[in-house]
């Protein structure tokens, strides 16, 4: 391994068809369904408003900055073009950190469904155990090539898709005989802001990504043609998928009784688990869906990985993160400290949390605050690059010109600004201070950790 100081020459590996897996791997979530489901018939009204509002807008945005600026390492390589390496460490620095903090979260919701599946007496720190040994196993599919690596989101994906699926049916037949538990009337599907303010975020949360892939924009085959293709398939499957399982999850169980952790495999046991086949099943769905969770935590790391790497190359990181593999050019520094970060939230909140669903929860929280941040980042660099690039060419372009342009992002600002605010924030019961506290810790390191590379940059 050594410090990067040269241009690498990086292998082609990534088609339309990569591209569009690995952006499902990406938003499509388990855990997200399950989250949103909690909120009850309103979720679905929710998901079509946000879809609209969001979503869309967003990934039109993701479009044409990933075919416009196809450059290794995407939002970090983005956000430095417009506002320069300080700002874009920063929010690479967010966007590392969630993912070091968030796949805890994937995981301990992976050992929570398996302990549901085949150890229902599991105890926390067998749980634990489970998250700390997947975290070191995402860790080495990290630090081979893409062509190799790419694998793990892509079957990923298809499990998803394919457990989807088999819940929709699933609550079409479950209907037919049992009826829903949560009736869908004009009055249940009515938004209710206060009692659904908590989830809200979680549905946002659940649609961001489609930046993500562009992380390895040089192991593309053809980003100009292949990332706005990618983003409009990958987006009309996830946004079907997610109000169609929203509406599965809810014909199963009454929202109020819906755990963050076990609700889906509460969900395939109700619409399959009568007869020896239907438990079989339940049982290959299971691990399918076990399978998805671990490509969560892959995908996500293979690219914040890049991000970081790309950010260390250039002096905005500490030389650590910029270690890399001399024959693979894979991303080890980064990789391993991401490891390294994961194992001790795991051992920190095992021992603050009584249980699977309060530790998912709060890593959850912590971890989706950080996150957001970058977008707003993001975002601001798409309309400043509209603006003094106005000549870059653009394969894809937001559709309407610089007003719709300027809308379209001041649309999706607000909405990340107000979910950031409910994340800390949660009526009736006031902020979440352990989660205020953690982000303001996290970026104060964060401001260390970039002063720190900067002093050695001009040393050296």
């Amino acid at each position: 391994m050594s410090t990067v100081t040269t241009v690498i020459e990086y292998k082609k590996t990534l088609k339309l068809r990569d591209m569009v897996l690995f952006t499902v791997s990406a938003i499509l979530l388990a855990d997200t369904l399950t989250a949103a489901a909690s909120v009850g018939a309103s979720s679905i009204s929710w998901w079509i408003i946000l879809g609209v509002f969001f979503f869309v807008p967003f990934a039109m945005i993701c479009a044409e900055m990933g075919c416009a600026y196809p450059e290794q390492g995407g939002i970090y390589a983005w956000i430095r073009d417009g506002y320069g390496g300080r700002w874009a460490s920063r929010a690479t620095w967010c966007y590392w950190v969630n993912t070091a903090v968030w796949i805890p979260a994937i995981y301990i919701l992976f050992a929570g469904v398996f302990a549901q599946m085949f150890f229902p007496e599991l105890p926390m720190g067998g749980q634990i155990a489970i998250g700390i040994g997947l975290t070191w196993v995402a860790v080495a599919v990290n630090v081979v090539t893409l062509d190799i690596g790419k694998w793990v989101p892509n079957i990923g994906a298809i499990l998803k898709v394919a457990i989807f699926v088999a819940i929709i049916i699933g609550a079409a037949i479950h209907v037919s005989t049992a009826g829903m538990a949560n009736p869908l009337t004009v009055e249940s599907l009515t938004p209710d802001w206060s009692g659904s303010a908590q989830y809200i975020p979680a549905i946002i949360y659940g649609m961001l990504g489609f930046e993500l892939v562009s992380a390895g924009s040089e192991e593309m085959k053809d980003p100009a043609r292949d990332v706005p293709r990618a983003i409009f398939i990958s987006g009309v499957v996830i946004i079907l998928l997610y109000i169609l399982g929203t509406m599965a999850v809810l014909a199963a169980i009454p929202a109020g009784d819906i755990n963050l952790v076990e609700g889906l495999v509460d969900t395939l046991t109700l619409f399959f688990g009568e007869s020896a086949a239907g438990k079989l099943l339940v049982v290959v769905l299971g691990l399918g869906a076990l399978f998805s969770f671990f490509s969560n935590g892959v995908t996500w790391a293979l690219g914040c990985n890049r991000a970081a790497a790309e950010a260390a190359v250039e002096g905005e990181l500490p030389k650590i993160f910029a270690l890399e593999d001399k024959e693979r050019g894979t991303p080890v520094g980064a990789a391993v400290l991401m490891g390294i970060v994961s194992t001790l939230c795991l051992l920190l909140y095992g021992l603050l949390s009584g249980s699977n669903e309060d530790l998912f929860w709060s890593l959850f929280a912590f971890s989706a605050v950080i996150f957001l941040l970058p977008y707003q980042g993001m975002l601001l660099t798409f309309l400043k690059l509209r603006r003094v690039d106005a000549d870059h060419p653009r394969p894809y372009r937001v559709p309407g010109g610089n007003n719709a342009a300027v809308l379209t992002a001041g649309l999706c600002m607000t909405i990340l600004a107000l979910s950031i605010f409910l994340f800390l924030y949660t009526p009736g019961s006031g902020f979440e201070w352990a989660v205020v506290g953690g982000v303001v810790v996290t970026l104060i390191i964060g401001e260390v950790v970039i002063r720190f590379a900067e002093n050695h940059r001009q040393a050296g």
